[in-house]
């Protein structure tokens, strides 16, 4: 595997941890990209990669999307992410996350982790049996409104698609207005559900085509192939799974002239960003529309550690305040006349003390 402070994704981190414990299997990658802000902030993920290099991409590309995410969310965290490598059947034992809730303990606070693909509540319970540094936990009382960030993304991702039509096609209202949503998960599929409620049309893709023919059914919907979301003719491609879709191949086969949605590290590369701008299509930056998650789980982790109550309402208030930052970056863009991933990441930069 080719050291990774030579990789194009290196981007002066602070700190890059390899973890392995021989007893349980586990193996992870923990980045962190910087720590200006605060602890470096982030989920984990739980994936099969079939080279370790790949794991080791994703963990340096998503710890600094989370540095930027974080950022411009205005949250007093830095940016990291955790990487555990899965084998083929990706199993997932209690004594896997125990190991692995001990590394982020050895971290000493330099790091506070939370859920990812692949990893769920009852994992973050877990983790927490050995660490203070995670959040995402299961509820405990009516006062605590903790747990899957989930719903707060999706619900973020609305907002910005709609502050998006507004912006790119001048329409005030989701009725008729034609969204290819990709991934119907916890994100994709929380989207796609306040979308239909505003009376949306939806074409839906997952790599589990049954659970996108289950949503299209419920939601009035039609569900196609994985392979073809990317050629449907619509108003709003939506990415909802995993990142780096939007490279020449994929940019070239874009029938929308608005991309907005919840994946992470949409853009293979930054330079992918201009060809969107150059085509005339309006992207909304990942970290920004997508930031509902990081937002909830910071709050959350925030109130435990001063030992008060979560008020839900703040959080609430922060996540509405995503199509405003959407805004803000757009008309910036118009103004100089340059990319909106552009313009954001310059924004990010400048917060992270690296502008």
């Amino acid at each position: 595997m080719t050291a990774f402070w030579t990789s194009p994704d290196f981007d002066e981190h602070e700190r890059v941890e390899l973890v392995h414990d021989r007893a349980s299997g586990l193996t992870a990658f923990v980045a962190i990209h910087s720590s200006h802000l605060g602890p470096g902030a982030g989920g984990t993920r739980f994936w099969h990669y079939p080279d370790p290099a790949m794991a080791m991409r994703d963990a340096l590309r998503l710890s600094r999307g989370m540095s930027y995410k974080n950022a411009m969310a205005g949250l007093p965290m830095g940016g990291g992410k955790a990487v555990i490598l899965a084998n083929v059947a990706r199993d997932k034992t209690p004594a896997m996350m125990a190991a692995f809730g001990d590394a982020i303990e050895a971290l000493c606070g330099t790091y506070v982790t939370a859920e990812d693909v692949g990893m769920s509540e009852a994992d973050m319970a877990a983790i927490a049996a050995r660490t203070s540094y995670v959040t995402g936990l299961p509820a405990q009382g009516t006062g605590d409104r903790g747990g899957d960030p989930g719903p707060h993304t999706s619900r973020g991702v609305f907002l910005g698609v709609r502050e998006a039509v507004r912006v790119g096609l001048g329409k005030h209202s989701l009725s008729g207005v034609h969204v290819a949503v990709q991934g119907t998960g916890s994100v994709g599929g929380g989207l796609a559900r306040h979308l239909a409620s505003q009376g949306a049309r939806l074409t839906l893709a997952d790599i589990d085509a049954a659970r996108a023919e289950r949503l299209a059914a419920e939601l009035g919907g039609e569900a196609v192939p994985a392979d073809a979301i990317m050629d449907i003719e619509c108003d709003v491609f939506s990415p909802n799974a995993l990142g780096a879709i939007l490279d020449d191949e994929g940019i070239a086969r874009l029938r929308a002239p608005v991309v907005a949605g919840g994946a992470n590290n949409q853009l293979a590369r930054a330079h992918h960003g201009d060809t969107l701008a150059e085509r005339g299509i309006l992207y909304a930056p990942d970290y920004v529309i997508n930031a509902g998650g990081i937002i909830a789980v910071t709050h959350e982790y925030l109130a435990r550690r001063e030992g008060r109550t979560l008020d839900i309402a703040i959080t609430h208030a922060a996540v509405d305040a995503i199509p405003a930052r959407l805004a803000e970056i757009w008309e910036a863009a118009h103004a100089k006349h340059a990319a909106p991933s552009r313009v954001a990441d310059a924004m990010a930069q400048q917060l992270i003390g690296r502008g």
